[in-house]
């Protein structure tokens, strides 16, 4: 089994209107000619190719902006409408439930009665997903939470892009204000995962500060490697080692390789490969000395497909090649498994609800 803590599976059925039940290939060959997003044609996730390379549990994502009119980000006009987009998101993944094709996951008992439908390496049953929010602008107030927490929600990255309505993510700065602070202490108190990927510098120390649960950075990369506040600066990734977090790759190919131009760099050109991103993890591993805190976060088909995406990755199926790359670099076979699943799993096990 694989573990991939970030895809936005959910998104790619409403907003690109892909029928994920499909091949990769018939999906990119029904999107010939189109151009209203940079993607088209270039799909590496279905849920076929999910489980053709094992990848049988993953952390799926709800996502709706709040963009104010005037604003420099494209979103919906008011909260409650960003609320609403969720909900359709998650009527996807509970009618991929019905067709057998998905199962959702909340507590430690669902994970565990999952593993064990998933033992057989032949089995092709639902892929199991635990459901996390990227962005918290949808809840239009604290007793949404209540809500989406009794649906299943189990993890929150407070923001996405640019400023947030409770607080900065990408490309922005400053403190959280006190809706901010209050959502970390309920949070808290719902025993939901902090996901502080995205979180902007001043937010990020902020919410270590406020939150006291479960933290991991769903799909982060290192800004030693690639310069960008996108990224964690190595005192950040220890600050994270020191909470018991898992860090998951991201395979954005700009998050990988230093110099990437948008519209003009290529995988091939920039010679970005799976090789460059294990660079990324073997970076943390060597930073915690084990490989204790590195997972997968793929964030594959989150707004990019191959034209920006490591250049031996065809579909999210390749994911199974990483163990075989990992070995040439000298990782044990537990470094391994610690990597692809055993992290991941065992920081689950000790945040989900018990039962």
């Amino acid at each position: 089994m694989i573990v991939d803590l970030h895809l936005d599976l959910a998104m790619n059925a409403l907003e690109w209107n892909r029928n994920l039940r499909l091949p990769v290939k018939v999906i990119n060959e029904s999107e010939a000619g189109m151009t209203d997003k940079p993607d088209r044609g270039n799909a590496v996730v279905s849920l076929d190719a999910l489980k053709k390379g094992g990848v049988n549990l993953v952390v799926a994502t709800q996502i709706a902006r709040y963009a104010p009119p005037g604003g420099p980000l494209k979103g919906w006009a008011s909260p409650e409408q960003a609320w609403a987009q969720t909900q359709g998101q998650l009527a996807w993944y509970r009618a991929m439930e019905e067709a057998g094709e998905m199962r959702q996951i909340k507590n430690v008992a669902e994970l565990e009665q999952h593993l064990l439908a998933t033992a057989d390496a032949n089995a092709q049953g639902p892929i199991g997903y635990i459901l996390s929010l990227e962005g918290a602008d949808s809840l239009v107030d604290l007793g949404y939470l209540d809500k989406a927490c009794e649906y299943g929600l189990r993890a929150i990255g407070p923001a996405h892009y640019g400023p947030g309505r409770y607080a900065n993510g990408t490309n922005s700065t400053g403190v959280m204000g006190s809706e901010g602070i209050s959502l970390l202490r309920k949070m808290d108190e719902l025993r939901m995962i902090l996901d502080c990927t995205h979180l902007c510098d001043d937010a990020f120390w902020q919410a270590l500060d406020h939150f006291s649960g479960p933290v991991w950075a769903s799909h982060n990369n290192c800004r030693t490697i690639v310069p960008h506040n996108r990224q964690y600066s190595d005192d950040q990734i220890k600050a994270l080692l020191e909470r018991g977090a898992i860090i998951g790759a991201a395979f954005d190919a700009w998050m990988i390789v230093p110099g990437w131009e948008r519209g003009r760099s290529t995988p091939a050109n920039m010679n970005c490969d799976m090789g460059k991103l294990i660079d990324h993890i073997d970076h943390i591993c060597q930073l915690a000395g084990n490989s204790l805190h590195m997972a997968i976060g793929s964030d594959l088909d989150g707004g990019f497909g191959r034209e920006q995406c490591p250049s031996d990755v065809e579909t999210i199926a390749d994911l199974a090649m990483m163990p075989a790359l990992f070995s040439e670099r000298g990782y044990s076979k537990e470094d391994i498994s610690n990597i692809m699943q055993d992290n991941a799993l065992r920081f689950l096990r000790d945040a989900l609800p018990g039962n």
